[in-house]
């Protein structure tokens, strides 16, 4: 048999085109509906349709008076919130970035630009479209489900941001309302505007007031708590460390002045020599011996599931504990390329390794081999490496057998919701959902 994946019959192509067409637009009609009807427009527009059901013969039920009674109330309604159409101008105050599976808040400044009185209003916030395109649609599903479709658009959503009521607002008024959100996962919330709400008089439909407010809010990896952890290794000879290191390990070491070369930095010249020669003199120092370790993620799978989740929080939970004052941090793994971010004094700060995380990705279309190479490619600078796995297979066995054979210390952590059989004593496997309780034991 072979594996070579052969296209879609026509008549199966269609089919999955219509199905996403229709959970579209059925997603998009019920977000129109939540939008612009109120609890009590909910409640009259069920009750109208269960009574034009039951009111088909007139001549057995009275049914059909309340469906028309309840249509013409919600038709008054419709019209009544098209004529009001007042102006409003929105600002938000965005914290820097928050963390995944916790609430967070922030303010926001709403101002009546109208020249009436404006009440029972609502903000809502526009996020980006969360329905997943047609080739994802394809790709993701065996057979087309709105259950289906339903989960991939949830994937999508970072996070949930609540209505907000605001309070009745004066002519060139202006109130500042705290809006609550809760963060589902790690990544990019976009915000591409608001809305500000008005019901209509009946208290059933409302006008919409859309405001372009384009902004963004980063949403870290969640993260556990880790035992106290002194990773081993010796400091290593960095070539051109005086300038990477800048004074972290060992003090530096004049050596010699010699002639200034374009590019030196001007703090270096020796104005002594400078002075006494009439040509510019710089000091020359030793290069830096410092310890630097590195945090090796996997991101090699076929889906972004709970196992990879779990070794982002875990990969996100080591760049925040790690002391970085007296030590460099390499972060590797590979995207559409290899990638390795370094901090420490001098280089990137911890808070910038957490927004890198949030936004990695698996690379389902790319072989192991590149980031073996990678980091082979560095052990040389390495005092010590933590690897964070999400297989124990022969690739990732091959990388750790190479490591080891360099003499270099490891921490080999494999998150994989089986067990490992006959795995060795030094290897640590952790199962998502029980991550705290496995680092307990590290």
């Amino acid at each position: 048999t072979s594996s070579r994946r052969y296209p879609s019959p026509p008549r199966v192509t269609r089919m999955w085109r219509w199905s996403h067409r229709i959970f579209s637009a059925v997603s998009g009609i019920w977000f129109w509906m939540t939008r612009r009807f109120t609890g009590a427009g909910f409640l009259a527009l069920g009750t109208l349709v269960t009574a034009g059901a039951l009111g088909i013969d007139t001549n057995q039920t009275l049914a059909y008076q309340i469906f028309t009674f309840l249509f013409a109330l919600i038709a008054a309604a419709m019209l009544a919130a098209l004529l009001l159409r007042p102006r409003f101008q929105v600002a938000r105050i965005l914290p820097r970035m928050v963390t995944a599976g916790q609430a967070f808040d922030y303010r926001v400044l709403v101002k009546n630009l109208g020249t009436r009185p404006a009440d029972g209003l609502a903000l809502l916030e526009d996020q980006s479209d969360p329905r997943p395109p047609f080739a994802e649609f394809r790709s993701a599903l065996k057979f087309p489900t709105y259950r289906g479709w339903w989960r991939l658009a949830m994937r999508h959503q970072v996070a949930h941001i609540d209505e907000t009521a605001l309070p009745a607002l004066a002519p060139r008024a202006e109130a500042e309302v705290r809006v609550q959100g809760l963060a589902y996962r790690r990544g990019t919330l976009r915000l591409e505007g608001a809305t500000v709400a008005r019901a209509d008089p009946l208290g059933l439909f409302r006008s919409l007031a859309r405001i372009r407010l384009p902004d963004k809010l980063i949403v870290l990896p969640r993260r556990y708590s880790l035992p106290r952890l002194t990773l081993p290794g010796a400091r290593r000879y960095q070539h051109g460390g005086v300038t990477l290191a800048s004074s972290v390990g060992e003090s530096e070491e004049f050596m010699s002045l010699r002639d200034y070369r374009p590019g030196d930095p001007l703090q270096r010249i020796h104005w002594k020599s400078f002075a006494r020669s009439g040509k510019p003199v710089v000091k020359e120092y030793q290069d830096e011996f410092f310890e630097r370790h590195a945090l090796v993620l996997d991101t090699f799978t076929d889906r972004e599931g709970a196992v990879f989740e779990e070794a982002v929080s875990l990969a996100a939970s080591f760049a925040c504990t790690l002391d970085t004052q007296e030590s460099l941090l390499d972060l590797m793994f590979v995207g559409t390329e290899s990638f390795c971010y370094t901090a420490g004094r001098g280089q990137m700060q911890q808070g910038s390794l957490l927004e890198i995380l949030a936004g990695v990705r698996a690379s389902a279309d790319r072989a192991f081999r590149r980031l073996h190479d990678a980091v082979l490619a560095r052990r040389a600078l390495l005092s010590g490496c933590i690897l964070i796995l999400l297989a124990w297979d022969e690739a990732r066995q091959a990388l750790v057998r190479a490591l080891q054979q360099s003499g270099l210390p490891l921490v080999v952590l494999v998150v994989s919701e089986r067990d490992i059989e006959a795995a060795p004593g030094w290897l640590r496997v952790l199962a998502p959902g029980k991550i705290q309780e496995g680092l307990a034991r590290l």
